[in-house]
Order: structure tokens, then C-alpha cells, then sequence
């Protein structure tokens, strides 16, 4: 089945609309796809950004599910080495209470080096850091009262949802295998093809069935005339893989795939961003997952929801209906 999301990092560069119009028109907008049916919506998390890059997806989160009924709200995705794993576990739990089970929690191992600097860690640290994490949090939110450190662990309340959902995300081979060993569902961020097999391979050589595995989405954009809306969109997507291109320059620049990236036509070409027709829209969704960015670096809520209502009302009709099965299917099962 199709998968259709809303994504919404919150960033605010000063030639965009400030917070103060961003983070209303995004809750109403995630209300709004809950009421037409999308599957997720996803809060990623960064710090020390200019733009005001949301540093609390769990806050956010909780605040979209006491608006909605049914979407699911992806913590996509936590910086675990960056905070106290209990803290975490504590946010989870809380949220989830809040949301009904809806809530979808990526643990990361992070690759900012301004992030880790604004916590006083060290990326150096960070698979240590990310393990010892993932040990605590998975035994807090299980219910487990216990040591660690100088002190007992005991989380209250537990999430809604038994067990949680809980994923392990990275574009790396250790990731796939953290995964594996902690018993949790995989977000391949990047290399989806090569990691979810070795994902899968280690869960079965350590004797567990695989857990569910999260694909990234193509990020889209829905307009009557795409031309038009490039020329509109270009500050905010320079601006949006500058900075990330940025973040990953402290690690592996040339690696990222930002890199480079630096005009609106070479944004174009790379495909990290369409612009599409709802007819083209339709077409993608039945090969990728696809997420909208109505508010895509600080774009005016206006133009966001210029998008967000001609795919609602001129694109996921028809990918639905594409998701049922037709009568003569159903009668020959």
C-alpha cells in the first residue's frame, strides 16, 4: 500500500515566515491530513541551528496528537547519544500515552558535530554512548525497575503501545546490525537496498524475526505548474541543503548527499526534492513512499496549503482507490 506522509523540521530562515506562523499552520495542517487519511507525519530533531530547526520532535508530537485520531507520528528521529536515555524513555512514554500508541520513536546515533557540542559530547563517543542508550531506554519503557550508574532506573507511565514502536535508523551497516541485536524495528536512511537484507540477515542469525522497517520518503511538493513553483520554492531549498550539507561537513562532506548542491537546478536534478503535478504525484506514490514539506524552510503557510489541498483533493483519491482491491480480485481469492 502507498505510504503518504507530512514532514516538518520547522525552520524559520529569515527570508521565510517566523514561528510564530509556522508552528499553528503546522499542527492545523497535520489535523487537516489526519482527517483525509495520511499514514505519518515526521518530526526530525537538530540543535543550535539558526533557523530554529525544531530541537523537540517529542514536544511537537505530543501537540499533533491531541488533534488527531489516527495518524502516526514519527519521532524521525531522536539523537540518542545527545540526552539522558531516561529522559527519553520518559518522553516516549508520556507522548505516547497522549497519542493513543500512535507514536513511532527513530533512535539515532547523530552526525552534527554542533549538536554534540551544544550538549558537551562528543561524536567520538557517540556508538558507545548510542548503545549504552539503547540498553536503558529499551529496559525502561519495558517496565523494568533497575541500576544503572549511580542510580535505579524506573520509568512511569509506560507508553500505550505494547511493546513500543521503536526503530533503530542509519545509513550505515552498524546501524543495520544495532538494530538487529536490540530486537527493534530499522529506518534505513540511506542504502535502503543493500542495508534492509543485512538487517534482516543478522535478525534471523541471532534468532528473532525481523521487526518492521521504515522507507524513506521522496520529499514532494504538489503544484498546478511546477515551473512556477521551482522559481518560488528555490531560496528555501538552497537554504535547506546548504544547511545540510553544512551539518554533514563536520564528518564526511563529500559523502552527504547535499553536497554540492548549490542552486536550484542542480536541487532539480538530484531528485532529493520534486516539485510534481498531482498526476505525477500519483504516479511516484506507486513506487516510493512519499511525504509533502507544506512549510519547506520557513514557506509561507499560504503556499503550503495551496499545496497540501490540491493533493487532497486532485492526487490521493486516486492513490487510494489504486490501493483497493478491485471486486474481481477480491472474488478470485
Amino acid at each position: 500500500m502507498a505510504v503518504v506522509a507530512l514532514s516538518f523540521d520547522m525552520r524559520a530562515p529569515p527570508f521565510g515566515a517566523p514561528p510564530e506562523r509556522l508552528y499553528p499552520a503546522a499542527l492545523e495542517m497535520i489535523a487537516y491530513a489526519d482527517r483525509h487519511g495520511f499514514d505519518q507525519v515526521v518530526f526530525p530533531e537538530h540543535h543550535a541551528s539558526p533557523d530554529g530547526y525544531n530541537p523537540v520532535p517529542a514536544l511537537l508530537a505530543a501537540a499533533a496528537a491531541a488533534r488527531t485520531e489516527g495518524i502516526a507520528l514519527v519521532l524521525g528521529a531522536i539523537v540518542l547519544p545527545l540526552h539522558d536515555p531516561v529522559e527519553v524513555a520518559e518522553w516516549i512514554a508520556v507522548a505516547d500515552q497522549i497519542a493513543a500508541g500512535r507514536i513511532h520513536a527513530v533512535l539515532v546515533a547523530g552526525y552534527a558535530e554542533s549538536d554534540f557540542r551544544l550538549f558537551g559530547k562528543s561524536l567520538a563517543d557517540r556508538a558507545r554512548a548510542m548503545d549504552e542508550g539503547l540498553e536503558v531506554l529499551t529496559r525502561a519503557l519495558a517496565g523494568e525497575r533497575f541500576p544503572w550508574r549511580d542510580r535505579e532506573v524506573f520509568v512511569r507511565p509506560l507508553p500505550r503501545a505494547r511493546p513500543p514502536h521503536l526503530y533503530v535508523g542509519g545509513g550505515v551497516a552498524a546501524a543495520a546490525r544495532r538494530a538487529a541485536r536490540f530486537g527493534l524495528g530499522f529506518w534505513p536512511l540511506t542504502r535502503e537496498e543493500e542495508l534492509v537484507p543485512l538487517y534482516q540477515a543478522e535478525c534471523r542469525r541471532l534468532g528473532r524475526e525481523p521487526g518492521p522497517v521504515l522507507r524513506t520518503a521522496v520529499g514532494v511538493h504538489v503544484a498546478e505548474d511546477p515551473e512556477r513553483a521551482w522559481a518560488e520554492l528555490g531560496p528555501h531549498l538552497i537554504h535547506l541543503v546548504q544547511s545540510y550539507a553544512q551539518w554533514a561537513g563536520d564528518e564526511a562532506r563529500s559523502s552527504s548527499p547535499f553536497h554540492g548542491l548549490d542552486s536550484v537546478e542542480k536541487i532539480r536534478a538530484s531528485g532529493l526534492v520534486r516539485v510534481v503535478t498531482p498526476d505525477e504525484a500519483v504516479a511516484l506514490a506507486r513506487h516510493r513512499p512519499i511525504s509533502l514539506t507544506p512549510l519547506i524552510s520557513g514557506l509561507d503557510p499560504e503556499r503550503g496549503w495551496e499545496s497540501l489541498e490540491l493533493f487532497v483533493a486532485r492526487a490521493l483519491p486516486r492513490i487510494r482507490a489504486e490501493a483497493q482491491p478491485s471486486a474481481e480480485d477480491s472474488a478470485s481469492r
